[in-house]
């Protein structure tokens, strides 16, 4: 889980924040594609937390919460065509 922050501050006081809570957390920064200024980057807090604690700290620190992608799709259940036959028959 990540939370992106554009404030260097705003990013470590959430942090300690979830490190405070019991969860590891760690400030990197982060680096978007076609930004060439390295004072435009933002900073991302990355964190074992759950999604609603860090999107708690996203929201007061006005930053944008960083899910990642959405877990596979589970594989389609195999169904028998007919019904089964509880019986021998004759």
């Amino acid at each position: 889980m990540r939370g992106i922050f554009f404030e260097e501050d705003d990013a470590r006081a959430a942090a300690a924040t979830l490190r405070g809570d019991g969860y590891r957390a760690e400030v990197v920064r982060e680096r978007l594609s076609g930004e060439d200024d390295d004072e435009g980057h933002p900073w991302a807090v990355v964190s074992d937390a759950p999604e609603v604690a860090v999107e708690l700290l996203v929201e007061h620190y006005d930053g944008w919460l960083d899910v990642g992608d959405p877990p596979p799709p589970h594989a389609p259940l195999h169904l028998p065509s007919a019904p089964k036959r509880h019986h021998r028959d004759p």
